[in-house]
């Protein structure tokens, strides 16, 4: 399922289980950033988070949005997803020497102390907006829903991803199951697997929708926040410069008169 999310109900227990892959995606951020294993690890992860609360969005051109903020040498993230599938962000940092090629990263050395800010949007407008120190948190706190995330990855120390995975588990609320229940025990495995894993294996696929890379930046774009400098300060510029898209890494040679 390389790419995608698929949305599972069990009727039984009334319990539904979204599960991504974004390892495609995740290379291809990876790849525009330049980003170490490190980096590529942590961005992974918060990829799966916000393709599974991407599976929310349902109004054209809605996307959500996780911002963290953390005191460890990550520095944080901000990643999104849009109604369509489209991912992209990034990481504070990109390249972590005291951590890069050393196995598996620890995250209470290399993030620490944090807070997340979830934000689901239209162009002009803001739908919702969250708070918390962790994704289950928030979807307690800001959404009063019984739900847990699971997120896996693993990243080689030549930056291949070889797997970026999330799982999404929700007892709806007129379930008697508690959510703390289902915890699966891997994720790198199929879908079908990870369902046995929970105790759902006759849970049925509702929806498959496909995920993939891709920004909204554009040379278009670019040029047109030139347009928001004044004439003095597009004096002072070279004739050319470059303009990077912090989102996904990709630069544009703009002219500047």
């Amino acid at each position: 399922m390389k790419d995608s999310r698929e949305e599972w109900y069990d009727a039984a227990s009334k319990v539904a289980v979204t599960i991504v892959d974004v390892s495609g995606a995740a290379q291809d951020l990876a790849r525009g950033h330049l980003a170490g294993p490190t980096s590529t690890y942590f961005l992974a992860k918060a990829l799966a988070a916000v393709a599974l609360l991407g599976s929310e969005t349902s109004e054209k051109d809605e996307s959500v949005s996780i911002q963290m903020k953390c005191k460890g040498p990550l520095g944080g993230f901000n990643v999104e997803c849009t109604s369509d599938g489209s991912l992209r962000g990034y990481t504070e940092r990109k390249i972590l020497d005291d951590f890069d090629g050393l196995s598996k990263p620890d995250a209470r050395k290399v993030v620490g102390e944090k807070q997340l800010q979830v934000t689901r949007s239209v162009p002009g407008r803001i739908i919702s907006q969250g708070i918390s120190n962790s994704l289950d948190g928030y979807l307690a706190g800001s959404l009063q829903r019984k739900a847990c995330i699971y997120l896996e990855a693993a990243v080689s120390d030549e930056v291949e991803v070889l797997e970026a995975r999330g799982v999404m588990v929700e007892s709806l609320p007129d379930s008697k199951a508690s959510v703390t229940d289902y915890v699966p025990e891997k994720l790198s495995v199929s879908s079908r697997a990870i369902l046995k894993q929970l105790g759902l294996e006759h849970a049925e696929l509702r929806k498959t929708s496909p995920l993939k890379f891709a920004c909204r930046c554009s040379p278009e774009r670019a040029v047109a926040m030139l347009g928001a400098l004044g004439e003095k300060e597009r004096e002072d510029l070279p004739p050319t410069i470059d303009i990077t898209c912090h989102m996904c890494g990709r630069t544009f040679t703009v002219k500047t008169r």
